[in-house]
Parts: structure tokens; C-alpha cells; sequence
């Protein structure tokens, strides 16, 4: 295990109450499984499936005479997965605690794929799309989410980069934040109908929340070239980014912005 994942593992580990960080983490995972037609009997791979917000309730659409397989790497977020589907008796959900990009299954194996707000999560998303592809059965849907361009302040934090240290930041969101990098890379995979739902949403947070600062921290699967920083270095960076949030102050505080795609595909 690297240590970027292992990162990754630890703060997922570490949310022992996702479910109850809001209601956009069962909203979106509702939305999610809606979007596709499952029906009784058929097999759902249910990707970074978390606590098993998508998985059980994928799990009562298929029914008896279906089944439902949940992948995770964070052990604690399966452990509550578990106490939910013991306590409500489900018997055709099985969980298995790997990392969904080392894992592996057989060609043509299930009728729908679900990777609800991980995706971007991943090092080669292009490789796990051509994965998913090949594990789907003929005109089987893939579904997922991801993070728009201007989500989580990712447009402002890449422009200050260029801008102060003249440098292209790998920001996690990149790959498929828009929607038609969404596209090239499911097309290059192989997938069509291929189908970017765009669900505008944010809040206002004040202007010392945790999530509007920002210093160079976060996830960065394609690597980090703000690791190797100078002190001086990182404090321009930071004295921008505080320059270029003050534009955004309003009186109710900073607009942060969580606009989503709901992305869905067959092969």
C-alpha cells in the first residue's frame, strides 16, 4: 500500500458518522441507483461502496435472486456497512475489503458498476474504466459521480498555482471535471450513451472554515508538486489563494460551491 493511498484510507477510517455529515452522501447515492433501471436477479458491483449507502439499497431492488458485491478499502466504513445489513437481515450483499483498483474480476460479470463520490479518488482512471468495462455484461450501465471544475474551490487553488509558482497543480478533481473530459475518457474506454447530469449545489461557509482554507494539503493522486516547496514558496502560495478567496466574501459568507455530475454509460 502506497502512501498516498494509505492516506486515503485513514481519513475515510477516521469518518465514523458519514452517514450523518448531511444528507448529500445518502442523497446522492439515492440519485445514483435511480438513474439506472435495475431490476430483480440481475448482479451490482457497487464500487468504494463505503457504508453501503448504494450497495443496500441495490440490494433490495435485486432482490433474492440477485446479488449485490461491495468493494472498500477503509475497514472502518465496511464495519458500518456490516452493522446495517446485519441489522436489516440483507442476505445477497457481499462486502470485500480491497482496493478497487487491484482488484480484479471476471470479464462480463455484472449488469451494472456504481462508484458513487470516489472516482476521482483513483491514480489511473483510465485504466479502471477500461477495468469496469470489460467486467460489465453486454449494454451494461456504468454509473458514477464526480466533482465539476468549479467544486471545492479546485478552479481557484490550480490558478494560483500557475499564477505564483508557474506550475500545472494535478488537482484530484481534473480528470472529469468537465463534462467533456467525461466523455473522452469513457469513449476512449470503450462506452456509449453516454449521458453528464449536471446538479448545481453549494453553501455559504464562513470565511475560516476548514474547508475554504487551504495551504498546498490535500489528496493528489497523480502526485504533489507542492510537497517540495520552500517556506517562502508556500507562504506566497497561501497569501494569494487568501487574496483570491477575499473576491468571492459576500455578507453571508464564501459560496462553496459543490456542483456534481451524475454520469452514466452502457458498454
Amino acid at each position: 500500500m502506497n502512501e498516498y493511498k494509505q492516506q486515503v484510507i485513514d481519513f475515510f477510517n477516521r469518518r465514523t458518522n458519514y452517514d450523518d455529515e448531511g444528507i448529500r452522501h445518502p442523497r446522492e447515492a439515492k440519485r445514483l441507483l435511480a438513474s439506472i433501471p435495475i431490476q430483480p436477479g440481475q448482479k451490482i458491483l457497487d464500487l468504494a461502496t463505503g457504508t453501503g449507502l448504494l450497495a443496500i439499497a441495490a440490494a433490495r431492488q435485486v432482490g433474492k435472486t440477485g446479488t449485490v458485491i461491495g468493494v472498500d478499502f477503509s475497514p472502518e466504513m465496511l464495519q458500518q456497512a456490516r452493522q446495517k445489513i446485519l441489522a436489516l437481515g440483507i442476505d445477497n450483499l457481499k462486502l470485500i475489503e480491497a482496493d478497487i483498483e487491484s482488484i480484479q474480476f471476471n470479464p462480463n460479470s455484472f449488469d451494472a458498476i456504481f462508484c458513487c463520490s470516489a472516482i476521482t479518488y483513483l491514480v489511473d482512471i483510465p485504466t479502471a474504466l477500461q477495468n469496469w468495462y470489460q467486467w460489465l455484461k453486454p449494454k451494461g450501465y456504468l454509473a458514477f459521480t464526480t466533482p465539476a471544475k468549479t467544486a471545492y474551490l479546485a478552479s481557484i487553488q490550480v490558478k494560483v498555482c500557475e499564477k505564483i509558482l508557474g506550475i500545472s497543480l494535478p488537482h484530484i478533481n481534473e480528470p472529469l471535471w468537465t463534462p467533456e473530459k467525461c466523455h473522452n475518457l469513457l469513449q476512449q474506454a470503450g462506452f456509449s450513451e453516454i449521458e453528464v447530469e449536471i446538479e448545481e449545489s453549494g453553501e455559504y461557509l464562513p470565511f475560516n472554515n476548514r474547508w475554504v482554507n487551504w495551504s498546498g494539503n490535500g489528496f493528489y493522486p497523480r502526485g504533489n508538486p507542492l510537497v517540495n516547496l520552500s517556506s517562502q514558496q508556500l507562504e506566497q502560495l497561501k497569501a494569494e489563494y487568501q487574496r483570491e478567496i477575499e473576491k468571492l466574501a459576500t455578507d453571508r459568507g464564501i459560496w462553496y460551491d459543490r456542483t456534481t455530475f451524475f454520469v452514466q454509460a452502457r458498454k
